[in-house]
């Protein structure tokens, strides 16, 4: 609830419902929370030893409040919340909503102006609507996952940054944001259909031009960005740790050699023949030192080499550190916020368990005091 005359990031008054979900719709909701959106998330009901927070805990579900509703039974006390909200987000597969009762048409009958943000993996239609997939599955179907890892082994399960998190949360956060501002402007609310098949595809458009000009070929690791070209790549030390190198632009490049102590003229950066054993003097040389070695040699230039951190060691580094992008609270690594506002700054707020009537209390006061301002 808003506190007067303070202002709890950008989104302060905003209002949304969130149906308990994994993948994209937590960390969605997760960065609405942090610029001051006020989220109710809807979980089932658990039993025995089960939590409200056992996917996600302190880190994806802050700044919420969490209410139990057993939606085959209780449809109706999620659409008195629904109601006064400004925005929905939801990850269930296409129909799940509409058979509780809580799908876009009885939502928007009770609430004219809400933004029902839906999240699937295929999208709400289609001959793959209703199948079951994850992350790796939307990633295989838009090319993109063919495109990454070495050439002479099958493509890799890379992290779920690309699917559900960059084709889907952000999607999904701009979709919502779109659409609240238009309902504000209009009154009426609609349909947000975030698909990862469609973000992942959105987010792969330079790949589309490069191919489409003749600069990218369908093999991996034979272009700039895959890890085809010696200067643009990953190499292991002494140590059996890693470098990363991204000397793309010919100055960065010159600087590269001269850490690596290696003859310009001997090296012509763009020079596909020269490639082979660019590679392999480069990789020679990595391996002779290492690490942090290599960090400390490249520290203060702009060669593009950075030491390849583990997770703890990413919450220890000096940049991250004097940024506070990784914050330790009670023994947990929180991610700060992103963006930055500088009028209206985003904020770590803990999560929270209330009552049905304590959450509607709450939207209760926020209604109050918003007719009051």
């Amino acid at each position: 609830m808003s506190t007067p005359g303070l202002k709890h990031g950008p989104l302060d008054g905003l209002r949304i419902v969130e149906f308990d979900a994994i993948g994209p719709v937590p960390l969605a909701a997760m960065i609405l929370a942090d610029m001051g959106a006020d989220i109710v998330r809807i979980t089932r009901p658990r039993t025995g030893s089960e939590s409200w927070d056992d996917v996600g805990g302190a880190v994806l579900h802050r700044g919420r409040a969490a209410v139990e509703i057993d939606l085959a039974t209780d449809a109706d006390n999620a659409l008195s919340l629904i109601a006064r909200a400004d925005a929905v987000l939801e990850g269930f597969r296409p129909g799940v909503m509409e058979r509780l009762g809580l799908g876009p048409q009885p939502c928007l009958a009770v609430n004219p102006a809400l933004v029902y943000g839906r999240m699937t993996g295929w999208g709400q239609d289609g001959p793959l609507a209703q199948r079951a997939g994850h992350d790796l599955n939307y990633l295989a179907l838009t090319g993109a996952l063919h495109a990454i890892g070495p050439a002479d082994a099958p493509p890799p399960v890379p992290l779920n940054l690309i699917g559900d998190y960059g084709g889907g949360t952000m999607f999904l956060v701009a979709g919502v944001l779109a659409a609240v501002m238009s309902a504000r402007e209009t009154g009426r609310g609609q349909v947000v259909d975030a698909a990862m098949v469609d973000g992942v595809s959105c987010l792969s458009a330079l790949f589309h031009a490069f191919r489409a000009s003749g600069a990218w070929r369908d093999e991996r690791e034979s272009n700039l960005l895959d890890g085809g070209v010696p200067f643009y790549r990953t190499y292991r030390c002494a140590d059996g740790k890693f470098v990363a190198v991204g000397a793309l632009e010919p100055k960065f490049y010159r600087l590269l050699l001269d850490g690596l102590d290696l003859d310009p003229s001997a090296w012509p950066q763009m020079d596909r023949a020269v490639w082979p054993s660019m590679a392999e003097t480069f990789a020679a040389r990595f391996a002779a030192r290492p690490r942090d070695e290599w960090a400390d040699l490249f520290e203060g230039t702009d060669a593009c080499v950075t030491p390849v951190l583990d997770w703890a060691e990413a919450a220890d580094n000096a940049h991250l550190g004097a940024r506070g992008t990784l914050q330790r609270g009670t023994g947990t690594v929180h991610p700060a916020p992103a963006p930055r506002f500088s009028a209206t700054p985003s904020a770590i707020r803990p999560a929270q368990t209330l009552s049905l009537e304590e959450a509607s209390h709450r939207w209760d006061a926020c209604e109050r005091l918003k007719e009051a301002t």
